[in-house]
Formats: structure tokens, C-alpha cells, sequence
């Protein structure tokens, strides 16, 4: 069974012109309910994250002054949200349910969480709407606390560079890290990842998909994963207002098929955190998520 991880907390309240479509996280579900794609059982509530395991990642003052709502100004300015209790739980909630989905992927194959992505946030700082790096987290509870899970695979196709996943696996073995991104958006200092392809603005399905399908073989070939971690960001999509590819909706939906048809032809678990999508019709940005958690249904069930 698919399982997806997802709390009412998830939708922190933001002023109305704020420009992090927040309302998504609550449409989504109620998309996949609707059509059928999904039902009640799909979802799971996770529980908050634990600080020993978040330790594993963040520095530990850093991760203090993000729980006593400490963080100086300057600190707070590069998140990008009003700070509060609220939106700590949900980081932390958000940290846990990617946890809690690598249990399911090593069950079923897959699992998904209806947020997260967060991979600006770095060792000791956050930044761009990131405050706690889900998947980095949960990529080192696996390699520390499992004896099977020794390699693991992060494939980042959000337009924006994984620079804080990037800093925080630097020379690390045992996690290999790969960004496609554009090469003018932000991050406009970029980290090193494991593999980067930047990609110029307006670049199309074709060219997108050519390279997805010569890299991605090679590098799952040689590094041998033994999980893989998938940010599937939509804000690769042509009228996204804070990207600057021009992947259409179609294009979107053949990379995610690409990506999830090789894990499961390879018969590696993958975990799926959803990631940016800012595009300026809302319903292009749910059609894309939605795409996403229709195929895993089609591939793995």
C-alpha cells in the first residue's frame, strides 16, 4: 500500500500575499481523495521528529535556537516565514514523516510525503522556506541506525539547487548527492553537489529528458544505492514564478515516470518528498504533484 505521510499542520497559516503557495499542501490530499487515487488509509499522521535524530544532521545550537525561537534576525531573514511554535512543529512533523516513510519504502517499495523537500536548510542554518533538512536527516538515521542501508542515493529535480543537502554530505561516502537545477536561479552561489547539471532558462522536455535518461543510469549503475531519497519538485514547469525552465505538465509527469519505473526496475526503495512548485496557476502546481502520487500508484501497486 502506498503510504503517505501528512498532518493538518502541515498548511502553517501565512499572510495572504505571502508567495509560498502554502494552500497546496492542503489541496493535494483532497485531490487524490477525490479522484480516487488515494483513500484514507494511504495517509499516515507522523509523529515530530526526534532531537537525537535530527543531531545526526543539524548543529546542535543551531537546532536549540530554532526551538526556543531564538534565531537572531539575521538568521531568521533567509527562511523567509514569521517564526513561531507552530511552524517548528511542523518542520519537526515534516522531518519525522520522512523518517517514517523510509519504514514503508523498504515494505512496499515506496512512500511519499505530501511536504518536505527542504534542501536549502544547511548543517547549521536555514534558508528559502527551509529550516530543517528532512531527507538529510532521514539519509543519515538510515546509515546509522539500519545495518542494510550502507548507500544512499539523493536525486534532486527541483529547479533550485540542493546547496543545503549538497554542504551537509560533502565528502560523504556513503551518500551520493545529484541536483539538476537552473543554472540562473537561486541559489545564485551554488554548493558541490556529488553531480550538478545546470540547465539553461527555457529548457525544454526534450533536452531535460535526454539528459535525465543518460545521467541517472550511470550514476545508480556505478554508486550502487541501497535507498534513494526523490525530491520531485514541479516548479520545473514553463510558467513557474520562481523558476526558469519550461518543462510543460506532460514533461513533468514523463521525468517522474523515468525516475520511479528505474528505482522499481532496480528494486531499490525510494522515499518522494514533494518540493518547490510556484507556478502562477495553482491548479498546474496540484495536476503536478498529483501526477507524482498517480504513477507511484500505476508503478509500485
Amino acid at each position: 500500500m502506498l503510504k503517505i505521510a501528512f498532518d493538518n499542520d502541515y498548511v502553517y497559516p501565512l499572510e495572504k500575499n505571502h508567495r509560498f503557495p502554502m494552500v497546496k499542501y492542503e489541496l493535494i490530499p483532497e485531490q487524490l481523495l477525490r479522484e480516487g487515487t488515494c483513500n484514507d488509509e494511504n495517509f499516515f499522521i507522523p509523529k515530530m521528529v526526534s532531537d537525537d535524530h535530527v543531531l545526526l544532521t543539524h548543529e546542535k545550537s543551531y537546532f536549540t535556537r530554532l526551538c526556543e525561537l531564538s534565531l537572531s534576525q539575521k538568521e531568521q531573514r533567509p527562511i523567509g516565514f514569521p517564526m513561531s511554535k507552530e511552524l517548528v512543529t511542523r518542520e519537526k512533523k515534516i522531518v519525522g514523516g520522512t523518517i517514517e516513510c523510509c519504514n514503508f519504502s523498504m515494505n512496499y517499495g515506496v512512500s511519499m510525503n505530501i511536504a518536505g523537500g527542504t534542501h536549502h536548510a544547511f548543517h547549521d542554518r536555514g534558508e528559502a522556506f527551509c529550516m530543517l533538512n528532512d531527507q538529510a536527516v532521514a539519509a543519515n538515521v538510515l546509515i546509522h541506525t539500519t545495518n542494510h542501508i550502507n548507500k544512499v542515493l539523493i536525486i534532486d529535480l527541483d529547479v533550485h539547487q540542493g546547496n543545503g543537502t549538497a554542504s551537509i554530505f560533502n565528502d560523504k561516502e556513503k551518500v551520493f548527492t545529484l541536483s539538476f537545477h537552473g543554472k540562473n536561479n537561486y541559489p545564485f552561489r551554488k554548493e558541490e553537489s556529488d553531480f550538478d547539471l545546470e540547465f539553461e532558462d527555457n529548457t525544454n522536455d526534450s533536452m531535460y529528458l535526454e539528459n535525465l535518461k543518460k545521467h541517472l543510469p550511470q550514476i545508480m549503475q556505478k554508486f550502487e544505492p541501497d535507498f534513494i531519497f526523490y525530491l520531485s519538485g514541479v516548479d520545473v514547469l514553463s510558467n513557474d514564478k520562481l523558476g526558469k525552465l519550461g518543462l510543460s505538465l506532460e514533461g513533468c509527469k514523463e521525468r517522474d515516470n523515468y525516475v520511479l519505473r528505474l528505482c522499481k526496475e532496480n528494486n531499490i526503495p525510494v522515499q518522494i518528498s514533494m518540493g518547490g512548485g510556484y507556478s502562477s496557476n495553482l491548479r498546474d502546481i496540484i495536476e503536478a504533484h498529483a501526477n507524482t502520487f498517480r504513477l507511484a500508484q500505476e508503478i509500485f501497486f
